[in-house]
């Protein structure tokens, strides 16, 4: 592959995927709204550019292969600040795909597009939409403009709908832990398979309480090898009784079901900022 393209370069998952995705390509072109990202790896080169703007996103993905779209706010916010980066950046890299002939775009969807799903309904990749947060609307919008431009424009896309990738501190996370290790392959496979067409993952790792099925996704051949029920027995220790009845608790999308919308998920879920350093 002569060119691939990394938005979100700068944020914690993305300083995991920038190593080995310059190894699948002669040029990795990372980027994000910091002015730099530090050291880059043989390959690499660094491009500050804003997912708002259609010109900027035309230009850096000229010559590609593939788009791996990472940029967005990550967390629920109120719509109008979503509004901009998490659902005009996604039209802005699928029209900029199209416009330059890029074969397929792999996305970081996430679990929040079915977050309102209760956590004891075993889902597949086939469960409906059912968003919740603004932020889960905004996977919901950009998965449905991933299928729509497969079958209206011929872009292939892979949705990522990624669980928790951060370190196991909470009870949920012992079902919805992606591991960094898992998080690569699981992007690789995306990239590597010859034909995805429109596809839908889960992003999570091999762990005895996945509350999720990946079986319509088996072709692939992602195999994740972490399992987080290492962490069960201090996790579930120290958290103690769970209340049945918050949302947070009982559906998918966690602490995302229970805020108010428009309200920080983030900020009541004690992720470690542990992103890798160049």
């Amino acid at each position: 592959m002569k060119k691939l393209v990394l938005t979100g370069a700068a944020g914690r998952l993305g300083s995991y995927l920038r190593e080995p995705l310059s190894k699948m390509c002669e040029e990795l072109v990372s980027t994000d709204l910091a002015e730099d990202i530090g050291k880059l790896y043989p390959g690499e080169r660094y491009v500050a550019a804003n997912l708002e703007s259609l010109d900027a996103m035309v230009d850096l993905l000229a010559g590609a292969d593939m788009v791996v779209h990472f940029g967005a706010i990550g967390d629920e916010a109120p719509f109008e600040t979503l509004l901009g980066p998490n659902f005009i950046g996604a039209y802005n890299v699928w029209e900029a795909a199209y416009r330059n002939g890029v074969r397929r775009v792999v996305y970081a969807s996430s679990i929040h597009a079915v977050g309102m799903h209760p956590k004891t309904d075993f889902i597949g990749t086939d469960a409906p939409h059912r968003p919740d947060t603004f932020y889960g609307l905004a996977k919901c919008f950009a998965e449905d403009l991933a299928s729509m431009y497969w079958d209206k424009r011929q872009v292939e896309a892979v949705c990522l709908r990624i669980l928790s990738c951060a370190q196991v501190t909470n009870p949920r996370a012992v079902g919805s832990w992606l591991s960094y290790d898992d998080l690569i392959q699981l992007v690789q496979r995306a990239i590597d398979t010859p034909v995805t067409g429109f596809s839908v993952i889960y992003g999570v790792s091999n762990n005895d309480r996945a509350p999720v099925d990946n079986a319509k996704a088996a072709f692939l051949g992602y195999r994740p090898k972490d399992n987080a029920e290492q962490f069960a027995e201090a996790v579930f220790a120290e958290a103690g009784p769970l209340d049945h009845q918050d949302p947070g608790n009982m559906c998918h999308g966690g602490p995302f079901a229970s805020v108010e919308l428009g309200n920080s998920g983030v900020a009541t879920m004690n992720i470690v900022d542990d992103r890798k350093k160049t």
